[in-house]
């Protein structure tokens, strides 16, 4: 493989020069510069990067680390961190813990060892103690989707608790008193918070009823099945609506409900959360609780960029969600208890 030095001699300029033109173009010539990338070109010069990193003490990556790839609200997360990262020149490194604490602290030991320039981090429910290793270490690491336990670290998060309030509101407002919340106990803080937020506003409804549903995922298996458990309770108890603590649960409660041929939203309205792109295109199109998801991964990068600079202070930035409603809870109750009264009675 052709070196940096093979690249010199070809262009007539000096080692340093290529240097330069490869970390520090502005210091070159525009004319030395197409040369000097001509004869890159020509001889397939790849840098090495090790080697850089060895002298530089850190690499051109950042490593962002997430609770479930799988879901989009991840994905989309990561898009507008890699806008802001690869604008700045770095690579992103991709982890996924699947909200394993061992599998956090093995993503967290690896990118150390990468030397990379910082960390963006949605933890899990019991956060690796690898983080505070990381900072200790002058690695920065930025929290996202997660408040900051305390003024010293930068965090991107969303009001979960006026989330939650907000879809439950809007169900109570639609006529519901039996409301579900499906995604219960879970130890994540932001489905802690949008329980928060449901359970205030229903305890605020003197006649409102809240059934919680815990779920062993929070995936579409995991709707599924707290469907068919609301479908399981007797029809005196039975909520008819719910509130879903992220749009994979909303889907799996929606499949589960047209199989069980109980019609949405006439007789089981449903909100989910996050408002992810399959939410607008589900059969029956989901009311949702929207997350601003790419600028949450932007934000999350620019304040990660900007902590490697002087007099860098610390920010905790916390967004308001947004109530989007759809088919799947727009008929109010009482209309629904309408409807299904006549079809009673035509049998």
């Amino acid at each position: 493989m052709a070196s940096i030095k093979d690249v010199a001699r070809h262009a007539g300029v000096s080692v340093g020069t290529v240097s330069n033109v490869l970390n520090r173009p502005d210091l070159v010539g525009a004319a030395t510069r197409s040369r000097v990338r001509a004869v890159i070109a020509e001889l397939g010069f790849v840098r090495n990067e090790s080697a850089r990193q060895l002298r530089a003490g850190s690499s051109r990556t950042v490593g962002l680390v997430v609770l479930d790839i799988a879901n989009p609200f991840f994905t989309d997360v990561a898009r507008g961190v890699e806008d802001v990262v690869n604008a700045a020149g770095l690579a992103l490194i991709l982890c996924n813990t699947d909200d394993r604490p061992d599998k956090e602290a093995a993503h967290l030991a690896v990118l150390a060892e990468q030397r990379v320039q910082g960390v963006l981090i949605t933890p899990t429910a019991h956060p690796s103690p690898d983080l505070a290793a990381l900072r200790a270490r002058g690695i920065p690491v930025v929290l996202l989707d997660r408040r900051a336990p305390g003024p010293d670290q930068c965090a991107v998060a969303v009001d979960d608790v006026l989330g939650g309030r907000l879809a439950a509101e809007h169900l109570l407002e639609r006529g519901h008193r039996r409301i579900a919340f499906v995604g219960g106990h879970s130890d994540l803080p932001q489905v802690q918070e949008r329980s928060a937020g449901v359970t205030g506003a229903v305890r605020e409804c003197p006649d409102a009823e809240l059934t919680v549903l815990s779920p062993e995922e929070l995936t579409v298996a995991g709707g599924r099945d707290a469907a068919g458990r609301v479908i399981g309770i007797p029809a005196a108890r039975r909520p008819t609506a719910a509130v879903c603590a992220n749009d994979l649960l909303a889907l799996g409660v929606l499949q589960e409900m047209v199989r069980q041929r109980v019609r949405v939203p006439e007789e089981f309205a449903i909100v989910g959360y996050d408002d992810i792109d399959f939410a607008a295109a589900a059969a029956v199109p989901l009311s949702s609780v929207r997350k601003p998801r790419q600028e949450l991964g932007r934000r999350a990068a620019e304040l990660l960029l900007a902590e490697s600079g002087e007099g860098h202070r610390h920010e905790q930035l916390v967004f308001a969600p947004e109530l989007v409603v759809r088919e799947s809870s727009m008929v109010r109750r009482d209309t629904a208890d309408g409807v299904a009264a006549d079809r009673e009675g035509m049998r």
